[in-house]
């Protein structure tokens, strides 16, 4: 099973017009499958536990994406001129956001070792961060000419 699911991800790799510019669209539906082929090997995730796990680690992760927006749109704005007043200020936001995105996170825990174990909980945020690793790299060889190239 483990076998098929990274045939599953490397293929999903290999198809032209995956690997774009990272500047132009890519296909999200190959790389969201590669995705959840990839973690689910990774953690080994039951029928079972997967059913219950993509809901949950999806909104998890749009949540997380509209925060990070919010955080880049705040940092973008730090970079005008200000008095000091004004930066204390913009420092409390600034820990309001990181406050956000740890509350957010300490949800997605509580509900995700009610789904997996907590060792699977505990391996997800590297084996996402491998997962995205992974990606970029391919997209590098594939940038510099190696395999898979069309």
């Amino acid at each position: 099973m483990k076998k098929l699911t990274l045939i599953l991800f490397f293929l999903a790799f290999s198809f032209p017009g995956f690997s774009q510019d990272w500047n132009q669209e890519y296909d999200k539906e190959k790389l969201d499958a590669a995705r959840v082929a990839f973690i689910t090997n990774r953690l080994d995730l039951k029928p079972s536990q997967a059913e219950k796990f993509w809901p949950v680690f999806n909104q998890y992760r749009e949540d997380r994406k509209v925060l990070m927006e919010e955080m880049s749109i705040f940092n973008k704005s730090c970079m005008q001129e200000t008095d000091n007043d004004r930066a204390k200020e913009k420092i409390g936001k600034r820990f309001e956001i990181q406050q956000k995105l740890l509350d957010r996170e300490k949800i997605f825990m509580n509900e995700i070792i009610q789904v997996i174990t907590p060792v699977q909980a505990l391996k997800l945020n590297g084996v996402n961060r491998d997962f995205t690793r992974q990606v970029y790299r391919m997209q590098q060889g594939k940038e510099r000419g190696g395999r898979g190239n069309n």
